[in-house]
């Protein structure tokens, strides 16, 4: 059986579908409707793409599910423009395309509630949502309609999701659904824009880099031909601006930083087993119970009580013009951070001649990983007349000083910054503190 005559990239009916933002209709064909019809699938309608985002952009309360729904439709769109790829054609049959299909469908399926700034906390306690995946697929419904219905074996669908498919075709559908280019980030860019109410992320031409999709050099991964060189560092550029607009903006890193001190104040009381099975509702029922009678409780009343009530930023600090504070604290553990925050309330309550609350003031500072990281092979004719087989292969960042620019200097040196974030009755005082970049600092060396 050839790709064409998968049925979700066959000619169809374009009434025969769902409807998602902003106009799409994604092929609604009966093993599609099975797996969205599993009780694994649907919770993904009650858990939000954007979590606490949505406190600063009230638009961005989109689902898992939509998003879900966003990247299968894209699976199929990679699917027809690779097909015409000799390389992919040869490597990748009908059986790999419908486990394709099937992982972009299922592949936030262990995803839960407010998951990932929970994760970025490191706690030992609590796995990440990628290793519940196998987990959620091996058995039971969602495993009865993808070996019934699929023809595909879960094992298949979760080594395509979690990157450890040793086969070639393994390799290269797995950099379809996790790579610089993939379905995954090409979705979410531009629906999470769509849904704040920004631009920036909906500019990146996704027809012109579609059009323009090839293996690397080894066959083994996906790449662009230079004709979609622009459109990769629109791309690049969507993804910058999305985090330093959006996704890293000071308001929703106060938000987070709230959330990650409650879930440090209640950690005792955590149980991974139902944390992990939590939708919107059910998480925040669960952390406003535990956190009752604790000094998590005005934390939790802040972002889910019925007023807003964010920390405020009392200082901000990065790379190029802090690069003392920047050095000193980036890339820090959440547990390294807690104590420097206590430190600086210690010190702070000194200099400023009053108690300051150490759960009252939280140091936020930005992780090791690079999120604009953007690894990708360009390939290029060896000459403007030369003919198609004779091509050089080449990196983005090597031949685009604008990637470089966007994902090292601009991003990693003034968006990730060192933020200083406090309750509103003291932030002012806080701010006030003529030592505060002194005053941190000592606190950080005392790590």
């Amino acid at each position: 059986m050839s790709l064409a005559t998968l049925p979700e990239l066959a000619d169809c009916d374009s009434t025969n579908g769902i409807r998602i933002p902003p106009g799409d209709t994604a092929p609604l064909t009966p093993r599609v409707r099975a797996l969205l019809d599993t009780a694994a699938m649907h919770r993904l309608s009650r858990v939000s793409q954007l979590g606490l985002v949505a406190l600063v952009y009230p638009g961005a309360v989109h689902s898992r599910l939509e998003h879900s729904l966003g990247v299968y439709r894209l699976a199929l769109e990679f699917l027809r423009g690779l097909r015409r790829e000799p390389g992919f054609a040869a490597v990748v049959g009908a059986d790999d395309a419908s486990a394709f299909i099937a992982a972009a469908l299922v592949h936030d399926i262990g995803h839960w509630a407010y998951c990932h700034p929970v994760e970025d906390m490191g706690l030992p306690e609590v796995p990440r949502h990628e290793s519940l995946v196998a987990g959620l697929i091996s058995a039971g419904p969602v495993a009865d309609v993808l070996e019934s219905q699929w023809g595909v074996r879960p094992d298949r669908i979760a080594a395509l999701i979690e990157g450890t498919a040793g086969d070639p075709a393994g390799r290269i559908l797995h950099s379809l659904l996790s790579g610089p280019i993939d379905v995954d980030k090409m979705d979410y860019l531009a629906r999470d824009s769509l849904h704040a109410g920004v631009p920036y992320g909906r500019n990146f031409d996704q027809p012109r880099l579609l059009a323009n999709l090839c293996l690397d050099e080894r066959g083994e991964s996906l790449a662009i031909t230079e004709k979609g060189k622009t459109a990769a560092e629109l791309m690049v550029f969507a993804r910058y601006v999305m985090f330093s607009e959006v996704y890293w903006h000071h308001a929703v890193r106060a938000a987070t930083g709230m959330l990650q001190r409650a879930i440090w104040i209640v950690r005792p009381r955590i149980d991974p087993s139902k944390l992990v099975q939590c939708d919107d509702a059910g998480f925040v029922a669960w952390i406003t119970t535990v956190a009752e009678g604790t000094p998590a409780a005005p934390l939790v009343a802040g972002l889910f009580g019925p007023q807003r009530r964010l920390f405020k930023r009392a200082a901000a600090f990065d790379a190029v013009h802090h690069p003392a504070v920047h050095a000193a604290l980036a890339g820090r553990t959440h547990e390294n951070l807690v104590g420097v925050s206590a430190r600086l309330a210690e010190r702070l309550s000194g200099c400023l001649g009053r108690r300051v609350d150490p759960n009252l003031l939280l140091v936020d500072a930005p992780p090791a990983e690079r999120e604009v990281e953007f690894r990708l092979q360009v390939r290029e004719r060896a000459a403007p007349h030369a003919a198609a087989e004779a091509v050089r292969w080449r990196r983005l960042e090597d031949v685009s000083p604008v990637v470089r620019s966007l994902a090292h200097e601009q991003f990693d040196n003034l968006v990730k910054r060192v933020r200083i974030f406090a309750d509103r009755r003291i932030v002012d005082a806080v701010a006030g503190c003529k030592e505060l970049e002194a005053v941190l600092l000592a606190a950080a060396s005392e790590g």
